[in-house]
């Protein structure tokens, strides 16, 4: 275990991002916390996160069973999901992660409640099911680990760019530590439902980096493109890209 750590549809909000202002740390976030955000994992037991709705301990064990059976062979972590912009919600499994050097691979099983799912939908073939839970086959998930201080973040993917130079830029955004071009709809508030702590990727193309962070409102909520430049330690976003369901 590492200590440390469609949408329907996809409306681009295109946004050149205001004039060398430093972006102030996430509310709740002080020189004591911002180690402390997103951990891999935590210690012992299974991680529940249920902020589409919680499961009790009847239908967990359900839940634990249909994984199982699905691919999943030690479950880590569960949690409820909103499938904006619809009302449905779904439950989501993660195996336990497997690490070699800096990637890291677990399971994921998607899993459907019928009073939760879209009215009428039910098991497709090749689906398992259990009481009103089913699911189809888990699939692997593969990411890599950045480090900042004496924390671990997983990122999704990085391409053409150097480790240190995603942990250097990541360690900047989660500390606040940055600025940002004028533009019309880019501003505190809106760089302030970044989920800093859940790097979705870092890629590189010639001098343009890009960077893709999840909103803080977690799975379905949609995401963020930064085109960014990151010169001399110093980093600026020059453009902002918001994906909404």
């Amino acid at each position: 275990m590492i200590k440390r750590p469609y949408l329907a549809l996809l409306s681009l909000c295109l946004s050149l991002v205001q004039p060398s202002k430093a972006i102030p740390p996430p509310p709740g976030v002080t020189e004591t916390t911002k180690g402390n955000l997103s951990r891999i994992t935590k210690p012992g037991g299974i991680e529940r996160d249920y902020r589409a709705g919680k499961l009790t301990e009847a239908q967990e064990k359900i839940v634990i069973a249909l994984a199982k059976k699905q691919g999943v062979a030690k479950v880590a972590r569960i949690s409820t999901i909103h499938f904006h912009p619809s009302a449905a919600r779904g439950i989501r499994v993660d195996g336990a992660k497997e690490v070699n050097g800096r990637e890291v691979s677990y399971k994921v099983l998607n899993v459907n409640f019928k009073p939760w799912y879209h009215p009428g939908a039910g098991p497709r073939k090749g689906d398992s099911q259990m009481g009103e839970f089913w699911a189809g086959k888990a699939y692997e998930r593969k990411k890599v680990i950045l480090r900042v201080g004496e924390t671990d973040y997983l990122c999704g993917s990085i391409r053409d760019i150097e480790i240190k130079e995603c942990e250097a830029m990541l360690g900047l955004f989660l500390e606040g530590k940055f600025t940002y071009d004028p533009g019309p709809r880019i501003n505190d508030k809106l760089l302030d439902q970044v989920d800093w702590s859940k790097p979705n990727r870092f890629s590189k193309r010639g001098n343009e980096i890009s960077a893709g962070f999840p909103h803080k409102g977690g799975p379905g909520s949609g995401f963020f493109d930064l085109q960014v430049e990151f010169v001399g330690g110093k980093l600026n976003i020059k453009q902002m890209f918001q994906a909404i369901p």
